[in-house]
């Protein structure tokens, strides 16, 4: 299992970064909204401590869409005036706050789903927006290398913190924003803040993959067992995926946008450019 974690995360980030740099920062962020690690995180809470427990992990972690949303929102504005350092203690500033809020929520779905659609609203509209093309700089392998070493290195940090935690603190922590953390400093470094910005207004369609995983384990996993509830979240995740792409592809460029092909619109149907 160690392996996994080690080899997943790093091989996913190395994959998003070819895809921003081939296809631009929107695809890349729509791609990082599939549960590659809070997915297998919650597969072995299930497998630990049971359905039911990982079943309140699964309302929690859909509901920790609302902290990932503050944590990109606060790194997108200050990445425009500061560094990385900055944007990203106030990003985890932001994550933390929201996390700590979510925690006070009742339990159950209904209230996770409220919550997750509540942040993406709040964020997607006020998110900041980007005129015209953005281009990516070449990236060396050494650049890509230190990506997917901090991806690593996260990745056992917050799997080993999820593990010894209750239901609703393993679910947040399940979807500590590990990719976004390392796709933002990384991009607003090689790319500039322009770059981050579409990033993060990408990911909001990818969430919606993300969503329906979760939305399926806390409504099967009671009833079901393990193992048939998440092979059907599995399904219904890549069916939904497959299905945000297709609208991405349905959307006609935004005048004056000649950056990615086939995926000129971002977030909530919200163009890349305006």
């Amino acid at each position: 299992m160690l392996t996994l974690k080690l080899a997943l995360v790093p091989a996913f980030l190395a994959a998003l970064t070819v895809a921003g740099l081939g296809w631009g920062p929107s695809v890349a962020g729509w791609l990082a909204g599939l549960p590659v690690v809070s997915g297998p995180i919650v597969l072995l809470l299930a497998l630990e401590r049971g359905p039911a427990f990982a079943a309140q992990a699964s309302a929690a972690s859909f509901a920790a869409i609302a902290a990932s949303e503050a944590f990109n929102f606060a790194y997108a504005w200050t990445c425009r005036r500061g560094a990385w350092p900055l944007a990203l203690a106030v990003g985890m500033a932001g994550w933390v706050g929201a996390a700590l809020l979510l925690a006070y929520l009742p339990g159950g779905l209904a209230w996770a789903v409220a919550a997750a659609c509540l942040a993406v609203l709040v964020s997607q509209s006020g998110l900041p927006r980007v005129a015209g093309h953005v281009p990516a700089t070449r990236l060396g392998l050494g650049d890509l290398a230190v990506r997917m070493l901090a991806g690593a290195l996260l990745t056992v940090a917050v799997t080993t913190l999820s593990a010894s935690m209750g239901a609703t603190w393993s679910g947040l922590f399940s979807v500590f924003p590990l990719l976004g953390i390392v796709l933002a400093v990384s991009a607003q470094r090689a790319h500039g803040a322009d770059f981050v910005a579409l990033l993060v207004r990408g990911m909001v369609i990818g969430r919606a993959s993300f969503a329906a995983f979760f939305a399926v384990t806390a409504t099967m996993l009671p009833r079901y067992g393990v193992c048939l509830s998440f092979a059907c979240a599995a399904v219904v995740s890549v069916a939904v995926h497959g299905a945000t792409k297709r609208m991405l592809r349905a959307k006609r460029p935004a005048p004056g946008v000649t950056g990615v092909p086939g995926a000129s619109c971002a977030a909530a149907g919200q163009p890349q450019a305006d």
